[in-house]
């Protein structure tokens, strides 16, 4: 079967992403540098795939390095077509992801994934590897409060990582028209992943502080905050707190298969695609639901508003369900009993 170059594939979503594209039959190569990203994700997948009876002997490998080193990337590919494995496409998350750290430290964000996807994209020219899933983002988009956002949404990011995840597709971008009868590619821009595998077993695991909703409402129920800090109760929302768009990690993660069988079944493109639900519930809205479905909880105040955040922020999905074989199937129930179940299974260990 085709192998696929899953890099940063040991991160929150790379590694679900991971699981969906062994069930449908590929082989993986992950590549990870373990900067956002933990070596056990990897005993964890394959523990999931023994699970569900997916082997994996010969058809699931890791790499431990950086995209940046051009020379041992272009030595990887090498020897996978030395041992007649070629890496036939790339599904490509691996950046820094913070929001906060990137306004802070915006050359660090500019130099790790930036550099980074040049460096991957140079080596994939040279070995005439022409498809690529990217891991884009809703942050590309300038929010408007009063509509979902389709992807012809004026773009306006708000801070250095929207500026970074905007940068790469107008490379990608530029790379297709320079040769485009060759390259094949999907910018796939997620709005908000959430929840966890529902076995417990693989979920979200921040190194850096959290500044989304449900990594910091986990820390509530782990102790490690006393209350969850709502960033203004005066939006113009139905509640007048913030509503976003979440979508399981494992819908998400599905969307990168059909991402790929899209591309298989199509002459050379380029093209941008809204990963999400298409509802938006708001803070509160979770907060109730997620105390109710798990019988806790959740103590909250609120604070001034924060600086670059926006009213609502929700995907028009229409294309991604128009053209590829996929839609979300999860509810928010699944979301908050996932994201508890993996949250308090580390109270156990």
């Amino acid at each position: 079967m085709a192998l696929i170059l899953n890099t940063g594939g040991l991160g929150y979503i790379g590694s679900h992403t991971c699981i969906s594209l062994m069930k449908n039959g590929f082989d993986v190569l992950v590549i990870d540098s373990l900067v956002n990203s933990s070596r056990n994700n990897f005993e964890r997948i394959k523990y999931l795939l023994n699970e569900i009876k997916v082997p994996y002997s010969g058809k699931l490998f890791f790499e431990e390095g950086d995209l940046r080193d051009t020379t041992w990337l272009d030595n990887i590919f090498k020897k996978q077509i030395s041992i007649n494995n070629p890496i036939d496409s790339v599904i490509h998350f691996a950046s820094l992801k913070s929001v906060e750290e990137s306004v802070s430290n915006p050359l660090k964000y500019w130099d790790a994934n930036i550099n980074s996807t040049l460096s991957l994209l140079s080596i994939m020219d040279k070995f005439n590897c022409n498809k690529i899933v990217f891991s884009s983002s809703a942050t590309v988009y300038k929010a408007r409060d009063d509509k979902k956002l389709d992807e012809n949404t004026f773009q306006e990011p708000i801070n250095p990582y929207g500026n970074t995840k905007m940068t790469i597709e107008k490379i990608l971008k530029d790379l297709y028209l320079s040769d485009a009868s060759k390259w094949k590619m999907i910018n796939l821009r997620y709005f908000n992943p959430v929840g966890a595998h529902d076995s417990g077993i693989l979920g979200e695991e921040p190194k850096s502080n959290p500044t989304n909703l449900f990594p910091i409402l986990e820390k509530v129920v782990l102790g490690e905050l006393e209350e969850l800090s709502i960033f203004g109760n005066d939006w113009p929302t139905k509640d007048g707190t913030c509503v976003r768009d979440y979508i399981h990690i494992v819908d998400l993660s599905d969307a990168h298969f059909a991402a790929l069988k899209f591309l298989e079944n199509k002459p050379s493109q380029y093209i941008s695609l809204n990963i999400g639900t298409g509802n938006g519930l708001s803070v509160l809205e979770i907060i109730e639901n997620y105390s109710k479905l798990n019988n806790i909880s959740i103590p909250y105040k609120f604070v001034e508003r924060r600086k670059g955040d926006a009213a609502s922020v929700v995907a028009d999905n229409s294309l991604a369900l128009k053209l590829l074989e996929w839609r979300p199937v999860k509810t928010i129930e699944d979301i908050c009993l996932d994201s508890f179940r993996y949250t308090t299974k580390k109270l156990l260990i």
